[in-house]
């Protein structure tokens, strides 16, 4: 199937020049057909009945194996959650804190996130920092930054593989070297990784991976998972506690938590999400080996025709390395920006801080969109 074909897969990408992948992805034609198959097939069966009990256990595993596969783990260390954010929250809540505890954020995570750690140092009494990693953007070294910002107390450093404002790649395996070797655990937000970076999270090392299938991967909103390194889960323990977290004896008491990454799992999912998710995965196959250096062809396209605007400043300097490419108007009218192209069927979106606009590209993104945006940008300018 070449590009072409493979792009008219996403029905609902004809009309428009979509630019939110890091937003919420499109799904295509047989991630949309699943998703319908199975929320059928799962009235057919009774929703509550012992054949659908199976096929939500059944779902679960192959949706787990499918995630673990393509991001080179095995399916125990694979948590099913909603999201990004309640993958987060599962390791953030999870840890036996104390009061002087250290958490280290970065200056450009998420605000869902920034919330958490701000209620956890409330409740537990911790110390919370945050290091400088903006600035290193066009220059420097997050990885010494991260360094020097540890503390002898530092219990856990949270950080984004992709920062989802500025597009930046992070050398996340250096860091977790640099923090494993100072027993510190590492919190990985991996919305904006997961579906863009060829990833290997056995080598990667990171304590807690949390991702969501609704982005880059393009499945439907709902269903993400979270990565637990095994000898993570020896201390991590579960904080909202459900069916699916427990095992239990002949008289339905519970006796323990499950032995793998199902213990933090809750209760009543979205089960048809699931099979949605594995075909979404499934669909982008075919460009797996190819798929990151054309999201960064395109990047550097997008990059280059933004860059020779009058008065259009991109944040990087060079070339991203990631689906994200960050910009900014010398009168600083970004939404009125958005608002003006979404009239027009381009859809980006306002990030706050630092103040910009930003625009995603998939690997399927076409250089006549690309030219369309910018032709469409130097009008409103």
């Amino acid at each position: 199937m070449s590009l072409q074909q493979h792009r008219a897969e996403f029905p609902y990408l004809a009309g428009k020049a979509y630019f939110n992948y890091g937003g919420q992805g499109t799904m295509p034609r047989s991630a949309i057909a699943a998703l319908q198959d199975a929320n059928i097939r799962f009235q057919e069966l009774g929703p509550f009945s012992s054949a659908a009990n199976s096929w939500i256990v059944q779902e679960g595993n192959l949706t787990r194996a499918a995630i673990a596969k393509e991001l080179g783990t095995t399916a125990d260390t694979i948590t099913l959650t909603e999201d990004v954010s309640v993958g987060c929250n599962i390791a953030l809540w999870g840890i036996d804190w104390q009061a002087g505890d250290h958490i280290l954020l970065t200056d450009c995570e998420h605000q869902g996130i920034v919330a958490a750690v701000q209620e956890l140092q409330r409740r537990f009494d911790l110390e919370v920092s945050v290091c400088p990693l903006l600035e290193t953007l066009n220059s420097g070294d997050p990885s010494a930054i991260v360094e020097q910002f540890l503390q002898p107390n530092t219990r856990l450093f949270v950080v984004s593989h992709i920062l989802w404002n500025t597009g930046q790649v992070l050398p996340l395996q250096e860091m977790v070297e640099i923090c494993h070797a100072r027993s510190v655990q590492v919190l990985v937000d991996a919305a904006q990784s997961v579906g863009v970076l060829p990833l290997n999270l056995t080598e990667l090392n990171a304590d807690f991976y949390a991702f969501t299938g609704h982005k880059w991967w393009c499945g439907a909103a709902g269903v993400g998972a979270l990565y637990v390194r095994p000898e993570a889960r020896e201390t991590l323990h579960p904080t909202f506690i459900g069916w699916r977290s427990v095992i239990t004896d002949a008289k339905g008491t519970p006796e323990c938590f499950q032995s793998d990454g199902r213990a933090f799992e809750i209760a009543t999912s979205a089960i048809p999400l699931y099979p949605a998710l594995r075909e979404a995965i499934a669909f982008h196959q075919p460009f797996a080996e190819t798929r990151y250096s054309m999201i960064c062809d395109r990047s550097a396209y997008l990059w280059q025709r933004l860059k020779a605007l009058p008065n259009v400043k991109c944040l990087k300097t060079s070339a991203p390395a990631s689906g994200l490419v960050s910009f900014q108007l010398e009168n600083g009218k970004h939404p009125q920006l958005v608002q003006y192209l979404e009239a027009r069927n381009f859809f980006l979106r306002v990030i706050l801080n630092p103040n910009c606009v930003r625009a995603c590209v998939h690997y399927f993104t076409t250089e006549e969109e690309i030219d369309a945006l910018a032709h469409a940008i130097e009008e409103f300018l």
